[in-house]
């Protein structure tokens, strides 16, 4: 079984060679190419076989095959709180404590496998692609691309919308640009080290209070703690992170949440705006406030 998508060729591509338009219009990359090139018919021209250095026209369409993938992760009956989906995404709303993926102490109770069990029910079968990655005990918004394609076109192309609940007053807003890395002799802490990959976060305050604050955040880049890491360096850390200095006196997991994801569908450029509402736990904090 193939999945089928259809690009139309635009003016600006008219009489142009197929491997361009391939490349820049449909986002393929030269592996996926060599992958389609070997597919009986994997990449037509309104009916007719196309070759990467024949000429395309402007008006056709251009359709490409794309195989049907098998989805290899056991599947877990579960709840699955979905914002949004079509035939090419799926976005979650993942609940905190739920690995996006299996690991070693996580085999059947992650977003994956229950996300493989709802694939199954619906008679569909992909491979489990998650283009943005949330900490296990962070919530809110995966997106998962259901074939190989939207997964390569959705590359740093998502802009990602996070909430959190930090100590302290913290008013305005601000951008933190500090390289993070590994803290020496750890597997899992992150610190600013000078010599690291460059990290940006931007941050607004959505309400500063003397306790504590609600910040709206957005990144440049996705470093793993990106916004635990910079917002501890700032003196500000996420309630509930003991690994960044944070307190677990009011909420057992850092109070964070990515509540909305906005991206050029790579398919039908239409744009896709999805949110999800910031969690139980975190509400109670900001309806009840804290005295820290």
């Amino acid at each position: 079984m193939y999945n089928k998508l259809i690009f139309k060729v635009t003016e600006e591509y008219d009489n142009k060679k197929a491997i361009i338009f391939l490349k820049e219009k449909c986002g393929l990359s030269a592996r996926m190419i060599t992958r389609l090139k070997k597919i009986p018919n994997g990449i037509t021209m309104n009916g007719s076989l196309l070759r990467t250095v024949d000429y395309v026209k402007s008006g056709m369409n251009v359709e490409i095959l794309l195989p049907e993938e098998e989805m290899l992760i056991e599947p877990t009956e579960g709840r699955l709180d979905i914002a949004y989906e079509d035939k090419y995404f799926l976005i979650a709303n993942k609940p905190p404590y739920m690995p996006v993926h299996p690991v070693k102490q996580h085999q059947s109770d992650t977003l994956a496998n229950i996300v493989s069990f709802y694939c199954s029910s619906k008679g569909e079968n992909y491979t489990f692609r998650a283009i943005n990655r949330l900490d296990k005990d962070t919530s809110g918004l995966v997106i998962i691309a259901k074939d190989r394609f939207c997964a390569n076109a959705m590359k740093g192309r998502t802009q990602k919308t996070y909430f959190a609940l930090c100590h302290g007053f913290l008013d305005g807003s601000g951008t933190v640009s500090a390289p993070i890395g590994l803290l020496e002799d750890s597997k899992m802490v992150r610190h600013i080290l000078k010599d690291g990959p460059p990290a940006i976060t931007h941050y607004k305050s959505v309400y500063a209070g003397d306790d504590y604050s609600l910040l709206e955040l957005q990144l440049e880049t996705g470093r793993t703690h990106q916004i635990r890491c910079h917002m501890a360096s700032l003196g500000h850390p996420l309630i509930g992170d003991d690994l960044y200095g944070g307190t677990l006196d009011y909420i057992s997991r850092q109070a964070l949440h990515c509540g909305e994801v906005k991206f050029v569908h790579p398919v039908t450029n239409n744009m896709i705006e999805v949110s999800a509402d910031i969690p139980d736990d975190m509400k109670r904090l900001i309806k009840t406030g804290l005295t820290v």
